[in-house]
């Protein structure tokens, strides 16, 4: 049976698409990086900064640990290099999935790009610095949202998209 060969539009998107999820990606990871660089160079450590009462500050919070401050309170000398190698594999999954899918649909590249650029910003400062800045703050009344960081909701938010196209895939 012979190869057939898709027509130049079909044969572009997947460039196209590729180039959108690094544009998305780059600016999570800058959007990320400037956050984080502002709130530690204008708000001292601990400091809370009160936008919404009663719902939503700024504070700004060191995490050594995981995602919204999970074995931040471990003495271990192995958790930070156990995080970067667990980060480099979990970023090094995302690339690979990205790079080898041909045709994605826009809602897993959407979510990708989200998870790409905020798992490299929180990779990147525990390589830097063996930690990262959290500075969102959100809670109601006696119910507190850990602390986290713009990293942090793009790849939940990254996370939601994915769900969302398995949810809505018809096969």
């Amino acid at each position: 049976m012979p190869k057939t060969v898709a027509p130049p539009a079909a044969r572009t998107t997947g460039n196209v698409s590729r180039l959108i999820c690094a544009t998305v990606g780059i600016v999570v990871f800058i959007g990320d990086q400037m956050t984080k660089a502002m709130v530690e160079s204008s708000i001292p450590e601990h400091t809370v900064i009160p936008v919404v009462p009663g719902f939503f500050n700024l504070i700004h919070a060191k995490n050594a640990g995981a995602a919204f401050g999970l074995f931040s309170d471990s003495p271990a000398p192995w958790k930070t290099a156990v995080l970067i190698v667990i980060s480099g594999l979990l970023l090094l999954t995302v690339v690979g999935i990205v790079w080898r899918s041909r045709r994605l649909d826009w809602k897993t590249n959407v979510g990708m790009a989200l998870i790409l650029g905020g798992a490299l910003s929180n990779l990147v400062d525990r390589i830097r610095l063996g930690r990262v800045v959290d500075f969102l703050d959100v809670y109601y009344r006696g119910y507190h949202w850990p602390t986290f960081n713009l990293a942090d909701s793009a790849i939940v938010v990254g996370a939601g998209f994915l769900i969302l196209q398995v949810i809505t895939s018809s096969d």
